[in-house]
């Protein structure tokens, strides 16, 4: 019995202790991009690395936020990203209801069909989407980012709100059918307020995947005035030098409205993920 009290103590500090090794290990890199992106060039590529910048300079930020139309860049990726999380979220929701709730014809067909979604690397699709995007005309514009973008991310999410989804009591949908609420009242106002975590779970996925996305948008967007903040933040990586300073800043302004997003939907953000993974 005392070996075990004595084993107890020195596995939660070998744990404590692997915890704060990993969260190191991550936190480095962010740490040092913040750092960098207050050094000039002539300081940026030192040895050893310096964390803590000196002299520190606010120059870079200054330049990425007045010039090359940076602000634009970055309110189309508020716009193409916001837009497609709220789209792809309500879809997938309404998709993975109709899979929870309903039986149907050719159901596990359906859904077998919705999760080789996920088994199909994007990179694989960007002919075959180029091709589509050009028969729809939807090449260079912000909605064809919109539209595939929300097609790529609907397979994962309906995964995830579907085990949310069936965990919920039958019997409260039987209540409100006798009360002569039909579907749509079911899902709406029952379903959706009920599914709060999985929501946020999917929200901070589609929210991320979409506003980080590089390959797409370099694809078919070449007008400047539509580029996203991906392309922005690849404008400062010149032919002959990259200039590390301004790709840090903008990389931590484009860091920001994620970080956002996170801190928003955080408290529902564990319990969303464990759920979707439970049942599917």
């Amino acid at each position: 019995m005392k070996t075990l009290q004595r084993t107890r103590p020195a596995a939660a500090v070998l744990r404590h202790m692997l915890l704060a090794v990993g969260a190191l290990v991550m936190l480095t890199p962010f740490v040092y991009m913040v750092s960098t992106s207050f050094k000039s060039q002539a300081y940026v590529l030192t040895i050893p690395p310096q964390f803590v910048p000196n002299p520190a300079t606010l120059n870079n930020y200054i330049q990425v936020l007045t010039t090359q139309d940076f602000a634009a860049y970055f309110m189309n990726s508020v716009a193409v990203a916001t837009t497609s999380t709220v789209i792809s979220v309500l879809i997938s929701s309404m998709t993975a209801y109709a899979f929870a709730r309903f039986r149907f014809a050719g159901r596990e067909l359906l859904f077998r069909l919705v999760l080789v979604g996920l088994m199909v690397p994007a990179m694989m699709l960007i002919i075959p989407q180029f091709i589509i995007a050009k028969q729809l005309g939807l090449i260079d514009s912000l909605p064809g980012l919109v539209v595939f973008y929300v097609a790529g991310s609907i397979s994962l999410n309906t995964f995830l709100l579907l085990g949310f989804f069936q965990t919920i009591e039958g019997e409260l949908f039987e209540a409100m059918q006798v009360d002569g609420a039909n579907a749509w009242t079911r899902y709406w106002r029952l379903v959706m307020p009920l599914s709060t975590p999985a929501l946020a779970t999917t929200t901070i996925f589609t929210f991320l995947a979409t506003w980080d996305e590089f390959a797409w948008a370099l694809t078919i967007i070449n007008d400047p005035a539509k580029r996203t903040l991906p392309l922005a933040i690849e404008l400062f990586q010149g032919q002959n030098a990259t200039q590390w300073g301004l790709v840090f800043a903008a990389s931590v302004i484009a860091v920001l409205p994620v970080i956002v997003v996170f801190l928003i939907f955080q408290k529902y953000f564990v319990q969303g993920l464990s759920s979707g993974a439970v049942k599917g």
